[in-house]
Protein backbone atom coordinates (compact mmCIF):
# COMPACT_ATOMS: atom_id res chain seq x y z
CA UNK A 1 0.00 0.00 0.00
CA UNK A 2 1.48 3.47 -1.03
CA UNK A 3 -0.18 6.83 0.65
CA UNK A 4 0.39 10.21 -0.04
CA UNK A 5 -0.35 12.57 2.28
CA UNK A 6 1.13 16.13 2.23
CA UNK A 7 2.73 16.97 5.67
CA UNK A 8 4.79 19.17 7.46
CA UNK A 9 6.59 19.11 10.67
CA UNK A 10 5.86 22.62 12.51
CA UNK A 11 9.67 22.98 14.66
CA UNK A 12 11.92 25.04 16.07
CA UNK A 13 15.07 25.84 17.69
CA UNK A 14 14.16 25.33 21.11
CA UNK A 15 10.79 25.57 23.38
CA UNK A 16 9.31 28.82 24.32
CA UNK A 17 9.15 30.10 20.51
CA UNK A 18 6.08 30.35 19.86
CA UNK A 19 5.70 27.14 17.97
CA UNK A 20 2.57 26.01 19.34
CA UNK A 21 1.03 29.61 18.45
CA UNK A 22 1.90 29.08 14.63
CA UNK A 23 1.52 25.31 14.20
CA UNK A 24 -2.26 25.67 15.75
CA UNK A 25 -2.90 29.18 13.40
CA UNK A 26 -1.41 26.91 10.68
CA UNK A 27 -3.76 24.64 11.00
CA UNK A 28 -6.39 27.49 11.36
CA UNK A 29 -5.49 29.34 8.76
CA UNK A 30 -5.24 26.11 6.39
CA UNK A 31 -8.40 25.11 7.33
CA UNK A 32 -10.16 28.38 6.87
CA UNK A 33 -8.86 27.88 3.10
CA UNK A 34 -11.30 24.85 2.72
CA UNK A 35 -8.28 22.24 3.20
CA UNK A 36 -9.86 19.06 5.75
CA UNK A 37 -6.29 19.57 7.74
CA UNK A 38 -5.08 16.43 10.13
CA UNK A 39 -3.21 17.61 13.60
CA UNK A 40 -1.11 15.71 15.11
CA UNK A 41 1.87 16.48 18.00
CA UNK A 42 5.07 14.51 18.78
CA UNK A 43 5.44 13.26 21.93
CA UNK A 44 2.89 12.35 24.68
CA UNK A 45 0.99 16.02 25.26
CA UNK A 46 -2.29 16.08 25.86
CA UNK A 47 -3.00 19.65 25.84
CA UNK A 48 -1.76 20.71 22.68
CA UNK A 49 -3.83 18.04 20.62
CA UNK A 50 -7.25 19.77 22.32
CA UNK A 51 -6.25 23.17 20.45
CA UNK A 52 -5.25 20.83 17.62
CA UNK A 53 -8.56 19.40 17.60
CA UNK A 54 -10.63 22.80 17.85
CA UNK A 55 -8.56 24.52 15.07
CA UNK A 56 -8.95 21.74 12.66
CA UNK A 57 -12.31 19.74 13.93
CA UNK A 58 -10.85 16.76 14.39
CA UNK A 59 -9.43 14.65 16.91
CA UNK A 60 -6.13 15.88 17.58
CA UNK A 61 -3.48 13.02 17.47
CA UNK A 62 -0.12 12.21 19.01
CA UNK A 63 3.06 10.78 17.52
CA UNK A 64 5.26 9.14 20.01
CA UNK A 65 8.09 7.50 19.21
CA UNK A 66 8.96 6.82 22.93
CA UNK A 67 5.90 5.12 24.35
CA UNK A 68 4.15 3.92 21.12
CA UNK A 69 8.11 2.61 19.40
CA UNK A 70 8.84 4.05 16.10
CA UNK A 71 6.94 1.50 13.79
CA UNK A 72 4.16 2.36 14.82
CA UNK A 73 4.68 6.16 14.05
CA UNK A 74 4.07 6.17 10.26
CA UNK A 75 0.75 3.30 10.44
CA UNK A 76 -0.49 6.00 13.44
CA UNK A 77 -0.01 8.76 11.28
CA UNK A 78 -1.77 7.49 8.25
CA UNK A 79 -4.81 6.17 10.39
CA UNK A 80 -5.20 9.38 11.81
CA UNK A 81 -4.47 11.62 8.62
CA UNK A 82 -7.31 9.36 6.64
CA UNK A 83 -9.24 11.05 4.36
CA UNK A 84 -6.84 14.57 5.43
CA UNK A 85 -5.83 17.19 2.46
CA UNK A 86 -3.09 17.68 4.60
CA UNK A 87 -1.36 17.19 7.64
CA UNK A 88 0.45 19.53 9.85
CA UNK A 89 2.85 18.25 12.79
CA UNK A 90 3.89 19.91 15.82
CA UNK A 91 6.78 19.39 17.10
CA UNK A 92 7.77 18.99 21.02
CA UNK A 93 10.93 20.92 22.27
CA UNK A 94 13.70 21.89 20.32
CA UNK A 95 14.14 19.96 17.19
CA UNK A 96 16.97 17.88 18.23
CA UNK A 97 16.24 17.13 21.71
CA UNK A 98 15.10 13.71 22.06
CA UNK A 99 15.54 11.07 25.26
CA UNK A 100 18.73 11.28 27.15
CA UNK A 101 20.54 13.57 25.00
CA UNK A 102 20.04 11.26 22.09
CA UNK A 103 17.37 12.55 19.11
CA UNK A 104 15.32 9.43 20.01
CA UNK A 105 11.32 10.30 19.98
CA UNK A 106 12.62 14.17 18.98
CA UNK A 107 11.10 16.02 16.87
CA UNK A 108 13.80 15.92 13.95
CA UNK A 109 13.09 11.41 14.50
CA UNK A 110 9.57 11.90 14.06
CA UNK A 111 10.63 13.98 10.77
CA UNK A 112 12.27 11.45 9.39
CA UNK A 113 10.62 8.67 10.22
CA UNK A 114 7.46 10.30 8.34
CA UNK A 115 9.66 11.40 5.45
CA UNK A 116 8.44 14.81 6.59
CA UNK A 117 9.67 18.35 5.76
CA UNK A 118 10.50 21.23 8.36
CA UNK A 119 9.57 24.22 8.71
CA UNK A 120 11.46 25.85 11.34
CA UNK A 121 10.00 28.42 13.24
CA UNK A 122 12.71 30.56 14.83
CA UNK A 123 11.98 33.13 17.42
CA UNK A 124 14.13 36.47 15.52
CA UNK A 125 13.30 38.61 18.60
CA UNK A 126 16.82 40.62 18.94
CA UNK A 127 18.68 39.10 16.04
CA UNK A 128 19.68 40.01 12.90
CA UNK A 129 22.79 38.19 11.13
CA UNK A 130 22.39 35.76 13.55
CA UNK A 131 19.29 34.08 12.29
CA UNK A 132 21.55 32.88 9.50
CA UNK A 133 24.02 31.08 11.42
CA UNK A 134 20.99 29.71 13.57
CA UNK A 135 19.05 28.37 10.73
CA UNK A 136 22.32 27.16 8.67
CA UNK A 137 23.19 24.64 12.07
CA UNK A 138 20.12 23.37 12.12
CA UNK A 139 19.78 22.44 8.83
CA UNK A 140 23.51 21.09 8.62
CA UNK A 141 23.75 19.30 11.95
CA UNK A 142 21.20 16.44 10.35
CA UNK A 143 20.93 16.00 6.71
CA UNK A 144 18.78 13.52 6.78
CA UNK A 145 16.16 16.09 8.97
CA UNK A 146 15.19 18.55 5.27
CA UNK A 147 14.91 22.09 7.32
CA UNK A 148 12.70 22.72 3.75
CA UNK A 149 11.38 26.35 5.16
CA UNK A 150 11.61 29.39 7.65
CA UNK A 151 8.81 31.39 9.23
CA UNK A 152 10.11 34.64 11.09
CA UNK A 153 8.27 34.85 14.88
CA UNK A 154 8.06 37.98 16.99
CA UNK A 155 9.48 40.34 14.34
CA UNK A 156 9.93 43.74 15.40
CA UNK A 157 9.33 45.98 12.53
CA UNK A 158 9.53 45.84 8.92
CA UNK A 159 13.31 46.87 9.08
CA UNK A 160 13.56 44.17 11.12
CA UNK A 161 11.82 41.53 8.88
CA UNK A 162 13.90 42.92 5.91
CA UNK A 163 17.22 42.37 7.64
CA UNK A 164 16.29 38.76 8.69
CA UNK A 165 15.29 37.92 5.27
CA UNK A 166 18.67 39.52 3.64
CA UNK A 167 20.50 37.58 6.35
CA UNK A 168 18.90 34.01 5.25
CA UNK A 169 19.17 34.82 1.37
CA UNK A 170 22.15 32.58 0.86
CA UNK A 171 21.03 29.94 2.16
CA UNK A 172 18.64 29.18 0.29
CA UNK A 173 16.20 28.13 2.37
CA UNK A 174 12.25 30.01 1.30
CA UNK A 175 10.93 32.41 4.10
CA UNK A 176 7.51 31.53 4.23
CA UNK A 177 6.38 33.81 6.31
CA UNK A 178 6.85 36.83 9.38
CA UNK A 179 4.67 36.83 12.72
CA UNK A 180 5.42 40.05 13.95
CA UNK A 181 5.43 40.45 17.81
CA UNK A 182 1.57 40.69 19.57
CA UNK A 183 0.77 39.85 23.05
CA UNK A 184 -3.08 39.38 22.28
CA UNK A 185 -2.07 35.99 20.17
CA UNK A 186 -0.67 34.41 23.76
CA UNK A 187 -2.87 31.35 25.18
CA UNK A 188 -2.65 30.96 28.93
CA UNK A 189 -0.40 28.96 30.22
CA UNK A 190 0.41 27.19 33.77
CA UNK A 191 2.85 24.80 35.38
CA UNK A 192 2.11 21.82 32.52
CA UNK A 193 2.05 24.06 29.65
CA UNK A 194 -0.92 25.77 28.15
CA UNK A 195 -4.22 26.09 30.01
CA UNK A 196 -6.60 23.02 27.97
CA UNK A 197 -9.19 23.89 25.42
CA UNK A 198 -11.85 22.70 27.68
CA UNK A 199 -10.83 25.11 30.13
CA UNK A 200 -10.37 27.88 28.62
CA UNK A 201 -13.42 29.92 27.53
CA UNK A 202 -11.45 31.58 24.65
CA UNK A 203 -10.13 29.40 23.28
CA UNK A 204 -12.48 29.43 19.98
CA UNK A 205 -11.57 33.17 19.86
CA UNK A 206 -8.25 33.09 20.65
CA UNK A 207 -7.54 30.24 17.46
CA UNK A 208 -9.16 32.34 15.35
CA UNK A 209 -7.26 35.47 16.00
CA UNK A 210 -4.40 32.91 15.39
CA UNK A 211 -5.95 31.46 11.95
CA UNK A 212 -6.05 35.66 11.14
CA UNK A 213 -2.68 36.50 12.00
CA UNK A 214 -0.95 33.18 10.24
CA UNK A 215 -2.88 33.53 6.81
CA UNK A 216 -2.44 36.94 6.80
CA UNK A 217 1.41 36.70 7.86
CA UNK A 218 2.33 33.39 5.99
CA UNK A 219 2.41 32.17 2.18
CA UNK A 220 0.05 29.32 2.94
CA UNK A 221 0.23 28.05 -0.83
CA UNK A 222 4.28 28.07 -0.28
CA UNK A 223 3.38 25.94 3.31
CA UNK A 224 1.50 23.66 1.18
CA UNK A 225 3.64 23.21 -1.78
CA UNK A 226 6.51 22.29 0.95
CA UNK A 227 4.32 19.56 2.57
CA UNK A 228 3.15 18.51 -0.96
CA UNK A 229 7.51 17.09 -1.81
CA UNK A 230 6.80 14.68 1.49
CA UNK A 231 6.62 11.48 -0.66
CA UNK A 232 4.39 8.37 -0.50
CA UNK A 233 4.23 6.23 2.70
CA UNK A 234 4.16 2.36 1.81
CA UNK A 235 3.14 1.50 5.67
CA UNK A 236 -0.05 0.16 6.35
CA UNK A 237 -2.25 2.56 8.25
CA UNK A 238 -3.09 0.95 11.94
CA UNK A 239 -6.05 -0.51 12.75
CA UNK A 240 -7.74 -0.73 16.14
CA UNK A 241 -9.57 -3.61 14.87
CA UNK A 242 -6.68 -5.46 13.51
CA UNK A 243 -5.10 -4.97 16.93
CA UNK A 244 -8.29 -6.64 18.99
CA UNK A 245 -8.77 -9.77 17.34
CA UNK A 246 -11.65 -11.00 19.38
CA UNK A 247 -13.68 -8.05 20.46
CA UNK A 248 -16.27 -9.12 23.53
CA UNK A 249 -19.96 -9.71 23.04
CA UNK A 250 -23.11 -8.08 24.00
CA UNK A 251 -21.53 -4.34 23.63
CA UNK A 252 -21.02 -3.15 27.18
CA UNK A 253 -20.79 0.56 27.76
CA UNK A 254 -17.65 1.78 29.35
CA UNK A 255 -18.21 5.37 30.67
CA UNK A 256 -14.93 7.44 29.94
CA UNK A 257 -15.16 10.78 31.97
CA UNK A 258 -13.56 13.32 29.27
CA UNK A 259 -14.99 16.86 30.62
CA UNK A 260 -14.45 18.94 33.67
CA UNK A 261 -11.10 18.06 34.64
CA UNK A 262 -10.72 15.14 32.77
CA UNK A 263 -9.39 13.84 29.09
CA UNK A 264 -5.69 13.07 29.03
CA UNK A 265 -6.45 10.33 26.68
CA UNK A 266 -5.36 9.29 23.19
CA UNK A 267 -7.84 9.19 20.56
CA UNK A 268 -6.88 5.50 19.70
CA UNK A 269 -7.83 4.56 23.27
CA UNK A 270 -11.29 5.21 22.75
CA UNK A 271 -10.76 3.75 19.20
CA UNK A 272 -9.53 0.65 20.49
CA UNK A 273 -12.07 0.32 23.26
CA UNK A 274 -14.81 0.37 20.19
CA UNK A 275 -12.79 -2.33 18.46
CA UNK A 276 -13.30 -4.73 21.94
CA UNK A 277 -16.77 -4.32 21.11
CA UNK A 278 -17.93 -1.50 24.02
CA UNK A 279 -20.12 0.92 23.74
CA UNK A 280 -17.95 4.45 24.51
CA UNK A 281 -19.54 6.97 26.19
CA UNK A 282 -18.20 9.86 27.34
CA UNK A 283 -19.67 11.34 30.82
CA UNK A 284 -18.99 14.47 32.97
CA UNK A 285 -18.66 14.09 36.64
CA UNK A 286 -20.12 17.61 37.90
CA UNK A 287 -23.39 15.84 36.22
CA UNK A 288 -25.26 14.13 38.87
CA UNK A 289 -26.09 11.50 36.88
CA UNK A 290 -22.95 10.92 34.88
CA UNK A 291 -23.16 6.91 35.82
CA UNK A 292 -25.83 5.29 34.94
CA UNK A 293 -26.86 1.49 35.85
CA UNK A 294 -26.08 0.88 32.26
CA UNK A 295 -22.47 1.32 32.54
CA UNK A 296 -20.25 -2.05 32.45
CA UNK A 297 -16.81 -0.22 33.27
CA UNK A 298 -14.98 3.08 33.94
CA UNK A 299 -11.95 4.74 32.78
CA UNK A 300 -10.66 8.32 34.53
CA UNK A 301 -7.70 9.24 32.34
CA UNK A 302 -5.53 11.61 33.92
CA UNK A 303 -6.22 15.68 34.11
CA UNK A 304 -6.51 18.69 36.08
CA UNK A 305 -9.36 17.80 38.65
CA UNK A 306 -7.57 20.32 41.17
CA UNK A 307 -9.26 22.75 39.14
CA UNK A 308 -12.61 21.41 38.82
CA UNK A 309 -12.67 20.17 42.39
CA UNK A 310 -15.01 22.41 43.64
CA UNK A 311 -17.76 21.58 41.22
CA UNK A 312 -16.87 17.51 41.23
CA UNK A 313 -16.77 17.36 45.37
CA UNK A 314 -20.38 19.32 45.11
CA UNK A 315 -21.72 16.82 42.61
CA UNK A 316 -22.38 14.05 44.96
CA UNK A 317 -24.92 11.96 43.51
CA UNK A 318 -21.88 11.18 40.96
CA UNK A 319 -19.50 10.84 43.36
CA UNK A 320 -21.56 8.32 45.64
CA UNK A 321 -22.48 6.39 42.26
CA UNK A 322 -18.74 6.32 41.38
CA UNK A 323 -17.97 4.58 44.70
CA UNK A 324 -20.49 2.41 44.85
CA UNK A 325 -19.23 0.92 41.48
CA UNK A 326 -16.58 0.24 42.62
CA UNK A 327 -17.27 -1.46 45.59
CA UNK A 328 -19.52 -3.72 43.78
CA UNK A 329 -16.30 -4.44 41.92
CA UNK A 330 -17.23 -2.71 38.75
CA UNK A 331 -13.69 -2.46 37.00
CA UNK A 332 -12.58 0.84 37.22
CA UNK A 333 -9.32 1.88 35.53
CA UNK A 334 -7.66 5.24 36.57
CA UNK A 335 -4.95 7.46 35.88
CA UNK A 336 -2.88 10.24 37.30
CA UNK A 337 -5.94 12.78 37.79
CA UNK A 338 -8.47 10.01 37.34
CA UNK A 339 -6.79 8.47 40.66
CA UNK A 340 -7.14 11.72 42.41
CA UNK A 341 -10.76 10.96 41.81
CA UNK A 342 -11.15 8.27 43.49
CA UNK A 343 -9.49 8.73 46.72
CA UNK A 344 -11.59 10.32 49.83
CA UNK A 345 -10.00 13.60 49.30
CA UNK A 346 -8.61 16.09 47.34
CA UNK A 347 -7.21 19.84 48.59
CA UNK A 348 -9.59 18.96 51.48
CA UNK A 349 -12.74 18.79 49.29
CA UNK A 350 -14.55 14.96 49.26
CA UNK A 351 -13.71 13.17 46.18
CA UNK A 352 -15.31 9.48 45.09
CA UNK A 353 -14.03 7.63 48.46
CA UNK A 354 -13.65 4.44 46.34
CA UNK A 355 -9.42 4.82 47.57
CA UNK A 356 -8.66 5.65 51.25
CA UNK A 357 -6.00 7.71 51.10
CA UNK A 358 -5.90 12.01 50.31
CA UNK A 359 -4.21 14.34 48.14
CA UNK A 360 -2.99 17.86 48.19
CA UNK A 361 -1.40 20.11 45.32
CA UNK A 362 1.60 22.04 46.17
CA UNK A 363 3.27 24.74 45.09
CA UNK A 364 5.79 22.96 43.90
CA UNK A 365 5.97 20.75 40.26
CA UNK A 366 8.08 17.59 40.60
CA UNK A 367 8.98 15.25 37.66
Amino acid sequence: MVTAIPRIVVAAPASGSGKTTVATGLMAALRSRGLTVSAHKVGPDFIDPTYHSLATGRPGRNLDAFLCAQELIAPLFLHGARGADIAVIEGVMGLYDGVRGTDVASTAHVAKLLDAPVLLVVDARSMSGSVAAMVHGFRDFDRGVRVAGVLLNRVGSPTHESMLRESLAPLGIPVVGALYRNDGLTVPARHLGLVPAVENDSARGQLQRLGLAVGSSCELDAVVEIARTAPALSDVPWDPAAVVREPVTGRPTVAVAMRSGFGFAYAEHLELLTAAGADVEVVDLTEPAALGRHVGALYLPGGFPEVFAAALSETAAARESVAAFAAAGGPVLAECGGMLYLLRQLDGRPMAGAVDAAAEMTTRLAM
